[in-house]
């Protein structure tokens, strides 16, 4: 159970990273205040009434504006995620360094093997008690 917990909490956090770094656009076409079309991740598609140019472009016409409108929403996401130890505070860098330092010490005293019963003798064994009784393990 730990193990699965472990995995589905390291899956999540994986995405959270994800998602976090992640830069993308959302372009929208409105014609008048009805929407048209929306796209992530190419162009949006026109209703076809925008207005057209004409093919005499050196008169200076005046123009009536055009009821359609494009809106581009741009999410960016976060570049810097590497904290630098030298960011952080002087309480912070010693909590580190102590915390780091004792957890290390932890494993100091494992290495040796203890074993209780080393002074002790192994009792004299008179009779087997398992033929005796008649009684064996299969």
């Amino acid at each position: 159970m730990k193990k699965v917990l472990h995995k589905i909490l390291s899956f999540c956090m994986a995405l959270i990273v994800l998602l976090s770094t992640v830069s993308f656009t959302v372009a929208s076409h409105y014609c008048g205040d009805i929407l048209v079309d929306s796209s992530l991740f190419g162009h949006v598609e026109t209703c076809g009434m925008e207005k057209q140019q004409s093919k005499n472009d050196c008169k200076s016409e005046v123009q009536d504006d055009s009821c359609c409108s494009d809106k581009q929403v741009v999410v960016e996401g976060q570049d810097d995620l590497k904290i630098s130890f030298n960011t952080l505070i002087f309480e912070q860098q010693v909590f580190v360094a102590s915390f780091f330092h004792s957890y290390i010490n932890l494993f100091d005293t494992l290495d040796t093997n203890i074993v209780s019963f080393r002074d002790y003798a192994a009792p004299f064994l008179i009779r087997d008690i398992q033929k005796l009784h008649e009684t064996y393990l299969i």
